[in-house]
């Protein structure tokens, strides 16, 4: 979106806002505003990667909601100030308002994610790996819901090519704990974003 679109629908907002007898304040207008419209009133630092203020683990659990977003065809950003603008826990990625705010958030542009998510795709797994893998990959999980992800550690044990006439994907067996075996077929394909390398235990 431009500056233009992203004005004239933070506008129609605010006027849906006081139609449903919940209006911003001015503060609260202006705060919105300013932080969205940032990227357009200076030159992006592209030098600068405000990913690389976050630890490893606040990193992942960034990436892992920003795929979870886009899988969505959601924007992770307006779904995190919605979050604050409802006063709602944002799960994994609470600790970004908390820590950070939106004014950090609105830094991270485009180059700045891709950076991490080349990072994560040139990843390649092995025999032996630790993994914590969603729940999302055997069912429909939310964030604000009756089922909401969970990450459960395994242990990789099996990985195969896989060509069905059509297209080629990799596939993945995983070991949990309890030693039940799980196939999560097109690993790095589709379903990148429900697994994640297991914090190294020190």
């Amino acid at each position: 979106m431009n500056q233009a679109e992203i004005e004239t629908a933070l506008k129609t907002a605010f006027f849906e806002c006081e139609k449903a007898f919940c209006p911003l304040n001015d503060r609260q207008k202006e705060i919105i505003l300013q932080t969205l419209l940032a990227p357009f009133s200076r030159p992006c630092d592209l030098l600068e990667n405000p990913l690389d203020q976050l630890t490893s683990e606040q990193r992942q659990a960034l990436l892992t909601f920003i795929q979870s977003q886009q899988e969505q065809n959601l924007s992770w950003k307006i779904t995190l100030l919605n979050d604050w603008l409802n006063n709602q826990d944002s799960g994994a990625v609470q600790f970004i308002r908390d820590e950070y705010g939106m004014v950090w958030i609105n830094q991270i542009q485009p180059v700045h994610l891709e950076k991490f998510l080349a990072q994560e795709r040139q990843k390649r797994l092995q025999i032996g790996d630790r993994l914590e893998v969603c729940n999302g990959l055997w069912e429909w999980v939310q964030e604000e819901g009756p089922c909401f992800p969970e990450w459960f550690p395994c242990v990789v044990v099996g990985l195969s090519q896989v060509d069905d006439g059509e297209s080629t994907y990799t596939s993945c067996v995983v070991r949990f704990e309890t030693g039940t075996e799980f196939e999560i077929q097109g690993v790095y394909e589709w379903n990148q974003s429900y697994w994640r390398f297991a914090p190294s235990v020190s």
